[in-house]
Formats: structure tokens, sequence, C-alpha cells
């Protein structure tokens, strides 16, 4: 991307000209959420404005032209992704409440005393405890994917774990601490070959790297708009049509049913099964519009900026004394975990805050790694396309003042 290109990207972010204590903004927190375009706040103005309708059973105007727009976002997730349905499109509240959704759904007619759950050390949390949960209602057992010093995953191990006990497979294709981009279909396949159905936790993924679902073979795909530029509160779910036949719907209520008697209920067909009640289908059209200028930039041109910024901030980092790099996979995206010397990560993000640094500190809903690495947490700078070079040295001035004062 050259410096008018992203000044162009960047025009359409108003908020990366806030000042923050009197410093220009810098937004290295994208890994948490993305920053806003225009045109997705302007479709949502829009849609409160001019197409407000419940929809799907309505027969006036607005609300026909409201469930258009929702089902045409529909058609856009599923082109997105390529999945071969658009049906196979679940409209969810987020990558938490499409996993909660596998995990339940899938458990319910699925799973029993005994059987096992295959996960990865470098899950976020939302893609552990509700398999937890799961574990501790029906007596079954997680089996976790340890990983090397670099932050890759032991395929051998994962391989050993495999066995007549494994029900599912479920796995981040990008971890939100380390950056590693996993071999989810390298993972997929060793399944497959076991015939157990793997779900891929996408939410570090789609706003980095093209991905195609049936390429993957992927059998659920799940990710959160709000972290490809997009609204909060909508996510969504990718599941294979056979899979998502079998398993029994996650909630009950209006629009997923097909017929409803105080003797008996039927369910609707898909997707309509797992979307009760009314669906968000503002932030489902803004989602759309947010895909739309992202395909509109090109996923291949964000992905090549947002490595020469990881490598950038990479070299730079390492110019710091005592700098420790967490997370050194050769497969990595644009996320940067750190710590220098003994100071706590903590102390590190509030004073880069007053210097109008936005990062991210803590365990990153990733305590058992944070664990599995005997460290209190890191401090996380993560890039967005809309980031640039100068930011980066900006930052690196900032973290080295910072450095200085409380080593």
């Amino acid at each position: 991307m050259n410096k008018e290109q992203l000044q162009h990207i960047r025009a359409d972010f108003p908020i990366l000209t806030e000042k923050i204590y009197n410093k220009d903004l810098i937004y290295f927190d994208n890994a948490a959420t993305t920053q806003k375009p225009r045109c997705v706040v302007e479709r949502i103005e829009n849609g409160y404005y001019h197409l407000n309708a419940n929809i799907h059973r309505g027969v006036h105007y607005l609300s026909q032209k409201a469930t258009e727009a929702h089902e045409a976002a529909r058609t856009s997730v599923a082109e997105f992704l390529h999945a071969a349905k658009r049906e196979e499109i679940i409209f969810t509240r987020g990558t938490t409440e499409a996993i909660n959704l596998v995990a339940t759904s899938f458990g319910e007619a699925f799973c029993k005393t005994g059987d096992e759950i295959i996960l990865s050390v470098m899950e976020h949390h939302s893609n552990i405890v509700p398999w937890q949960m799961l574990c501790e209602r029906k007596g079954m057992k997680l089996r976790v994917i340890p990983m090397n010093e670099r932050g890759e995953l032991d395929m051998e191990a994962y391989k050993s774990l495999l066995n007549e006990h494994t029900k599912i497979v479920s796995v981040a294709h990008v971890s939100n601490v380390l950056g590693t981009i996993n071999p989810v279909k390298e993972i997929i396949q060793i399944a497959h070959s076991h015939t157990i159905p793997v779900l891929v936790d996408g939410a570090q993924a789609v706003p980095h790297i093209p991905v195609n679902v049936v390429e993957l073979d992927a059998d659920f795909y799940v990710f959160s708009g709000h972290k490809i530029y997009g609204p909060t509160g909508i996510g969504v779910l990718y599941g294979k049509s056979n899979w998502l036949n079998a398993i029994p719907p996650y909630q009950g209520g209006g629009e997923m049913i097909a017929n409803v008697t105080f003797e008996k209920t039927t369910y609707n067909e898909l997707p309509f099964k797992f979307e009760a009640g009314t669906p968000d289908y503002i932030s489902s059209t803004a989602l759309a519009e947010a895909l739309r200028y992202v395909q509109e930039i090109g996923l291949d041109k964000i992905a090549e900026h947002e490595h020469e910024l990881l490598t950038y901030c990479t070299e730079k980092l390492m110019e710091i004394k005592d700098m420790r790099i967490i997370g050194t996979a050769k497969e990595k995206s644009s996320v940067i975990s750190f710590l220098v010397g003994n100071i706590h990560p903590y102390d590190m993000g509030i004073l880069l805050d007053k210097l109008g640094i936005a990062v991210r500190t803590g365990h990153h809903c990733a305590q058992p790694l944070i664990d599995s690495l005997g460290i209190p947490g890191t401090v996380r700078a993560s890039f967005a396309f809309y980031n640039t070079k100068e930011e980066i040295d900006v930052f690196i001035d900032a973290l080295k003042r910072v450095v200085k004062m409380l080593s």
C-alpha cells in the first residue's frame, strides 16, 4: 500500500484523528476490536432512519425491503467465506455465541459420558468455557494440544490425542495472543481421517487473511463482525448443512419454527432453525457493508501491508534491551505480544496510554496459555490495514521512554 492509498483509507476512519491526552491517537488494539469506516456507520444510520421494520413476516413495504437487505447480507457473508450454500450461514451475536451454539446443540445430539473434545493450549476463553460446560453436563473430558517454544502447535501430539472417544476438535485459526496462524487445513484433514468434525474459531483470521471454508473443509467456522470493521453484537456461524440439519436448535422462539401447537412444535428449515426471535437486521447489513469495504481494498493487499507492519515492528522492538517477544511462529498474523525485563505489562500499558497509544495488556482472555508460559500477561500490539510505520516509530520511541521510567 502506498502512502496515498493509506491516507485515503485512514480518512474513512474519523476516530483516527482523535486526540488522547493531547496526543495523536495510535490505535494498536485491533485484535480486541477494529475501528469502523464511515460507510459502516452510515449503513447503520440509514437502516434505522429509512429501512427499520421487523423482517420475514411483514407484508408491508418496509418489512419486505428490510428482509431483502438482511438476506442479501447473508449472501454476502456466504460469498466472503466461499460457502457452498447461503443457508449454511447463521447470524449470531458473535464468535462466543456461535461456539456456544455448537457446543450446546452438537453436544446434545452427539456427546455422552466418556467422550472427549480436543482444543489447543492457545484457545481464547470463548473456545474453552463452552466446551468445559458441556463436559461438566455430560461427564466428558477435554484434551489439549500442546505447542513448542515458538508458539506452534505440536502436530504429532495432536495426532496422538485423537481416538475413538474424540467427538469434535475446536481450534483457533489465528491465536489472539501469539499471532500464530495454525495449520487448520491439516488439522481438519487429520480429524476427518478419523471421521471427527472440526470447528474453527476464525475471529482473528477473517480480518487479515482470505478464508475459504470449502477449501479448508471446515465443518463449522465462526467469526465476529466487530473484529472485521463491522458492528458489535453481530457474528457468524458457518456450518455444513448436514451438521446443521443433524443438531437440534440452540434456542426456541419465533422464526425458528415451522408449526407450533401445545402438543408439539416442528422446526423451520435452515438457516432460520437457529435464528430464534428478531435478528439484528440492522447490524447484518452493516456487517455486509464492512465485508464489501474489506474486499474492495483486497485481503491479499491487506495481508501484505500488515505483514510489513509486523516485520517492521518486530525488528524495532528487538532493539530494546531485555525485550522478550512471546510467540515467534514462522506463520504469524499482525499481533505482537511482548514483555520487557521484569516490568509488569499493566504498568507499561498505563504509561503508553498517557502517550496516546492504545495497546492491550493482561492475559487476553487466554489465561491457560499465559499460565503455561509462566508469565503474568503481556503487552499486545495488534495492527490493522489503517496503521502505519510512522505510528510504529512513535510507539517504539514511547516504549523506550516508558521502559526507562519503569526500569
